[in-house]
């Protein structure tokens, strides 16, 4: 009876094992794919800030500034003498941005965010004036309006100054009232699903798990990216089934093996699918040699499996040409051993980018190389 007990907790703590394993590498549908028409859409306006301590635009240097000043109050009925010169310290000239979200309905507030386009010092205390937001079409779909958070600080005495943070830019949190929705086309019988990247694996995968939860038929696959999945007509059950649809978890595939260089910091990003051939590099005063040996692998007399042959491979290092500064490293030929040896000794970032792009051009290395 304890062998039996025994025997079952162990089965448990397996199947629970292999269910963790598995939803580690499952997304949400709602994660990985869009449904297509269902897009933000991106809101500008110009506008004024005014309440300013003494840190707006210098309009003698922004004329468009003061311009902008006496045509708003000139709509307040507000009429400034000709020939008077006015010197405004307390305004600032901003452009104001936002993203009007998928399925907005006026009256819905949204966040902006007010950027400086003069010579302000500070947008700190300051107050938006109402601004039209269009979108691409020219027509106007929010108000924005409100006071400015900047989360900074700035000083200045005796000639030295003392900035923290960014003063120029500023949010204010749903600072903005949508004024017109956009029209949304619903769908009668099918939706379109876009995935995030074209994989026909993942499509495959996508289609098959759509199809286990509400039947083979329901999902019907384009090309790499989009599918059409046919929904129910009536409203309350196309919403539970939207619901279900999003959450079902899709099992993920393993991308293409790929390298991201990044010039300007030196960042070096590579995925597990990276793979290194054997290979010699010689750089500056560096040099990596990587050799690969066969090995046998056969399982026991009474085991199941096969016999495979595998590869011990050797990353070693040496630099100045000098045998006692040779560095061994175990395990398999891969990118991030040989990047862990150049960094050991010291290799700069544009050494690293280097050694790849070249290894790349030889053959050597598998992976496709992305330079941002």
């Amino acid at each position: 009876m304890k062998l039996t007990k025994s025997y079952t907790r162990f089965l448990a703590t397996l199947f629970l094992s292999l269910i963790s394993i598995t939803t580690v590498h499952a997304e949400r549908l709602k994660d990985i794919s869009n449904i297509a028409g269902l897009r933000p859409n991106q809101l500008v306006g110009y506008g004024l800030v005014v309440g300013l301590d003494g840190s707006g635009d210098q309009t003698t240097q922004t004329p468009f500034t003061i311009q902008s000043v006496l045509q708003m109050i000139g709509t307040l009925g507000i009429t400034v003498p000709p020939g008077g010169q006015a010197q405004l310290r307390n305004a600032a000239a901003v452009m104001v941005t936002a993203e009007m979200p998928p399925l907005a309905r006026p009256g819905q507030a949204i966040d902006i965010t007010v950027s400086s386009m003069g010579n302000a010092q500070s947008l700190k205390g300051g107050t938006l004036l109402m601004t039209p937001l269009r979108a691409a079409d020219g027509q106007v779909y929010a108000q924005a309006q409100g006071n400015v958070v900047i989360s900074g600080a700035g000083a200045s005495a005796g000639g030295a100054s003392t900035t923290v943070n960014h003063l120029s830019a500023g949010r204010i949190p749903s600072g903005a009232l949508i004024e017109r929705s956009v029209p949304q086309i619903m769908p009668e019988e099918f939706i379109q699903l876009d995935l995030k990247q074209s994989d026909f694996s993942m499509m495959q995968k996508t289609t098959q798990a759509i199809g286990q939860r509400f039947g083979v038929g329901t999902a019907i696959p384009i090309d790499a990216r989009s599918l059409n999945v046919r929904v129910p007509l009536d409203p309350l059950q196309r919403v539970a089934f939207m619901a279900t649809l999003q959450d079902i978890n899709i099992e993920q595939t393993s991308g293409p093996a790929k390298v991201i260089l990044n010039s300007r910091t030196g960042s070096v990003v590579m995925n597990q699918a990276v793979k290194l051939a054997p290979s010699a590099v010689a750089h500056g005063n560096l040099t990596v040699r990587i050799q690969s040996t066969p090995e046998v692998s056969q399982p026991n007399a009474f085991g199941r499996g096969e016999t495979v042959v595998t590869s011990q491979d050797t990353a070693t290092v040496s630099s100045d040409g000098k045998p006692d500064n040779l560095i061994s490293i175990s395990g398999g030929a891969s990118l991030s051993s040989v990047v862990k040896a150049l960094n050991m000794l010291g290799a700069t970032p544009s050494d690293l980018i280097s050694i790849l792009q070249s290894l790349k051009s030889s053959g050597a290395l598998s992976a496709e190389i992305e330079v941002i």
